[in-house]
């Protein structure tokens, strides 16, 4: 069991003035941050920006919770959403470089009793394999709901079995539609399996989070930060794709001894950063290699072509925006080129990297500027909203680096 003393805050470097850096530009970003939680489009916001390894602003703005006047506190920890799917890429990432998986392997080959029984629900399951996985092409069903209600959604072998019973919808390589939750189930799954390991959330703090000194990271939410957590609190319009309970309900179910490989693990900007530090210098730490630079390099590389993300272009749509590429490495979301909306803006380079949560979390980095953002956020966004808000961040964020 985690100690208290287990989870104290990671240090985060101080902030530094660097010559390439343009600090009006970074006041006109914690300013606009501030005129945005004024008016309402979110609660509160810990970010950090670093160049070249140097944290250059660490800005905590706002409340954790708005409606009791809690301030945040740059120690909070935040409920990460689909940002959590970076955590459990980067275990797979170990598990590749270390031989226990292939991108060739196939779900079937370790989850055997994925295929199922029934022959209606058998079709192409068996072609699907972890390389579907990391680009969301697996054919799967788009929903945020891996095939049971959400009381049981942090009990991993519950949600494994109730996919057995789940239809494939596409063609395996086919289609790009984004899965919420499926496909990190079913990857998660196999990394567990792949080790031998007896649970996923000890796997992830034996393969990561330890490593990283991560400290206040976990899946699950230990009861030594229950009380520190940021509630999720979700501004949504009537009649959208999710309702408000479908993401506060996680208030309730990211518990203790919760499994969800998806969308189920709690951090903090600090470890956060201490992550995406690691990414940005090619998987090492302390003097030694945690991920092959290799794997990374393969990551960051662009393997989806000019495929759509079809549950983001459908909100493209209805914005009258331009259909971004999906723009998919193995698990991370890359920037691309040109002039669609995207979570990164279109002015960072094309190969930033990074993962998101569902209208509140994200980080990226830049390996042409050398710039990692961090950003989390209390109140949940609107999806096409959040868009739009992260790449005006993203870009004042970019427009920093002289």
């Amino acid at each position: 069991m985690t100690t208290t003393t287990d989870l104290r805050p990671a240090a985060v470097p101080a902030v530094t003035t660097l010559d390439d850096v343009d600090s009006r530009a970074l006041g006109r970003l914690t300013d606009e941050i501030a005129r945005d939680i004024e008016a309402g489009s979110y609660d509160g916001v810990h970010v950090i920006l670093a160049r070249h390894g140097q944290v250059v602003l660490d800005e905590t703005i706002g409340y954790a919770e708005r409606a009791t006047g809690r301030l945040l506190e740059p120690d909070a920890v935040f409920r990460v959403l689909s940002l959590t799917k970076a955590f459990t890429n980067a275990m797979a990432y170990r598990a590749l470089g270390e031989g226990r998986l292939a991108l060739s392997t196939r779900v079937v080959d370790l989850i055997p009793e994925f295929l199922g029984t029934d022959p209606f629900h058998m079709l192409r399951k068996d072609k699907i394999n972890l390389a579907h996985l990391f680009t969301h092409r697996s054919g799967m069903p788009p929903t945020p709901n891996p095939g049971l209600g959400p009381d049981r959604f942090g009990n991993l072998a519950d949600v494994i079995e109730a996919l057995s019973r789940v239809d494939v919808l596409f063609e395996p390589g086919t289609n790009l539609n984004y899965a919420p939750s499926i496909n990190h189930a079913l990857m998660g799954e196999m990394v567990r399996r792949a080790y031998g390991a007896a649970s996923f959330r000890d796997l992830a703090r034996e393969l990561i989070f330890e490593p990283l000194g991560m400290t206040r990271t976990s899946f699950g939410l230990p009861s030594a930060l229950a009380e520190e957590a940021v509630p999720l609190k979700v501004y949504l319009p009537e009649g959208g794709f999710l309702s408000p309970e479908d993401i506060e309900c996680l208030n309730r179910y990211i518990t203790e001894d919760a499994e969800m490989p998806w969308v189920g693990s709690v951090s903090t900007a600090a470890d956060v950063l201490t992550f995406a530090e690691m990414i940005r210098r090619k998987g090492e730490v302390d003097g030694e290699q945690l991920i092959a630079p290799a794997v990374l390099e393969q990551a960051t590389t662009l393997q989806t072509g000019d495929m759509p993300n079809d549950l983001y272009a459908q909100m493209a749509v209805a914005r009258g925006w331009e259909i971004p590429a999906g723009n998919f490495g193995l698990g991370f979301s890359l920037s691309g080129s040109g002039t669609a909306p995207n979570f990164f803006g279109p002015f960072t380079s094309p190969r930033t990297h990074g993962n998101y949560g569902a209208g509140s979390s994200l980080f990226w980095i830049d390996p042409e500027r050398d710039l990692t953002l961090v950003f989390l956020s209390a109140g949940v966004m609107e999806e096409s909203e959040n868009v739009a808000r992260f790449q005006k961040i993203s870009t004042m964020a970019v427009a920093a680096a002289l």
